[in-house]
């Protein structure tokens, strides 16, 4: 779902112009760029069995089903690196958002990093004071000392290029039915797994030049 942000509005020019000038920095292995983003997901089993497909016949699944309650699927991708890992969690509070945070900083990938540039939505959980909530002072410093936070302006999540991993996942592999956590991550894992071995990238267009020509009605010192 696409948000319309308000016109001549400078707070989201501002946050719209720096995620692009992030996505413009060449592939740095001693910086990485790296887009977060998470999203619910309903668990739900089946009561009664699917009819699977046959000659003439396509498979039969009863419309009837049982919630089984919500899990939270992570994604963490590195667009120029054509790298992604996922990881599924019973909550998305801000305790959680630091552990997957700590996960990522402590990736062998990220072992010889100096700083990495984190792009994540403009939610109160998405903050260094989160890591203050989960970790003792030392770990939660360590943690923040390795990470520069940039934020995709309110109604522009769609800026995220995680958010835009997280539909792919979502069309790809978990659109059907899964009655639990364990059953999310594998077949999240199993999508991450093929993806990452086939190295694919993202191919980011929108630049700073362009977005003030396509989006100067939101351009305060633009005359549309």
């Amino acid at each position: 779902m696409w948000c319309i942000p308000p016109e001549q509005d400078a707070a989201f020019v501002c946050q719209l112009e720096q995620v692009l000038e992030v996505y413009a920095r060449p592939y740095d292995p001693r910086r990485p760029v790296v887009c977060m983003d998470e999203q619910p997901k309903q668990l739900i089993t089946e009561v009664r069995a699917a009819v699977p497909a046959a000659p003439g016949q396509p498979a039969r699944i009863d419309y009837e089903y049982v919630r089984e309650g919500v899990c939270t699927v992570w994604l963490f991708v590195e667009p120029l690196g054509g790298w992604r890992d996922v990881r599924v969690t019973d909550t998305k509070k801000a305790v959680d958002w630091a552990h997957q945070v700590q996960a990522l900083v402590d990736d062998p990938r990220y072992a010889a990093a100096e700083r990495i540039t984190l792009v994540c939505d403009n939610l109160n959980t998405h903050t260094l004071a989160s890591l203050y909530q989960a970790f003792a002072p030392a770990e939660a410093l360590r943690l923040a000392r390795k990470l520069e936070l940039v934020y995709t302006p309110k109604h522009g999540s769609w800026l995220n290029v995680a958010e835009c991993e997280l539909s792919v996942l979502t069309r790809q592999s978990l659109e059907q039915r899964l009655g639990t956590r364990g059953a999310v991550a594998a077949e999240a894992t199993a999508w991450k797994e093929e993806r990452n071995l086939r190295q694919i990238g993202v191919d980011w267009h929108l630049t700073t030049e362009d977005a003030r020509t396509k989006l100067k009605y939101l351009y305060p010192k633009i005359k549309v």
